[in-house]
């Protein structure tokens, strides 16, 4: 029998892709969501990267299930809640592939189109954003308050930052990227804006937009509240 870390070192030897997935309380979700994603890339060899930050209903657990059925994914178990963008910091450190994959556990991401986006990557863009405000996307679900907040942070980062007018959706949690786009570059975001950061500070040249129906959540509850808002403020502050 091989054990297990011999099992994880192999597979990130042979995988093209990683998909890294930061969680916190999505036990509910995270079956279908692994689910789809096997069965969307069921022709690459890629792994998942769970980063789970101490959930109290077992989602790390139930990952690690989904793992003695697929064998293709790695749970990382951090010891308290620090946050998306920290989570998928420390995806991109474990992950195998030279192409990175972010998405959130929520299933407001349809795994689906994450072919997709692998074929943009091989098409030879650097950065594939799953846009909301490309013709073709939109939004379900969300509030008439939510849509102002996302729409005027987005104004926001293009008003300040010019480099970031190349994205239309510069706020989106789900995107792909080559390993260059980040090697050696310092990273320092705050709050879960993420990919904000690595268009202004990311190593690219080309990107591309796939539109995308942003999905309202089937269970849990969205993390956008007031420090939220606050953490982006101070995210395009630190970025000027």
């Amino acid at each position: 029998m091989v054990p297990e870390n011999s099992q994880s070192e192999q597979l990130s030897q042979h995988v093209v892709l990683s998909v890294i997935v930061p969680t916190y309380m999505e036990k509910e979700s995270i079956n279908e969501l692994i689910d789809r994603i096997e069965s969307s890339l069921e022709r690459l060899p890629f792994e998942v990267i769970v980063v789970d930050d101490s959930s109290p209903d077992g989602t790390a657990e139930r990952a690690e299930d989904l793992n003695m059925r697929y064998g293709n994914i790695e749970v990382i178990k951090r010891e308290a809640k620090f946050g998306l963008s920290s989570a998928v910091l420390d995806g991109f450190k474990k992950a195998g592939a030279e192409v990175l994959g972010v998405m959130d556990a929520d299933l407001q991401h349809p795994p689906e189109l994450l072919p997709e986006m692998y074929g943009k990557i091989r098409d030879g863009y650097d950065l594939v954003v799953a846009s909301r405000y490309v013709e073709g996307g939109e939004t379900e679900g969300l509030g008439f308050g939510r849509k102002i907040v996302s729409r005027s942070a987005t104004a926001l980062a293009h008003f300040l930052l010019p480099g970031t007018r190349r994205v239309r959706d510069v706020v989106s949690g789900f995107f792909m990227l080559r390993r260059s786009v980040i090697e050696s570059v310092e990273l320092r975001p705050v709050g879960d804006k993420i990919l904000l950061e690595i268009v202004v500070r990311g190593k690219y040249d080309s990107v591309a937009e796939v539109p995308y129906t942003f999905k309202p959540r089937r269970s849990g509850k969205s993390s956008l509240n007031l420090r939220e808002i606050w953490n982006y403020m101070v995210h395009i502050w630190r970025l000027l």
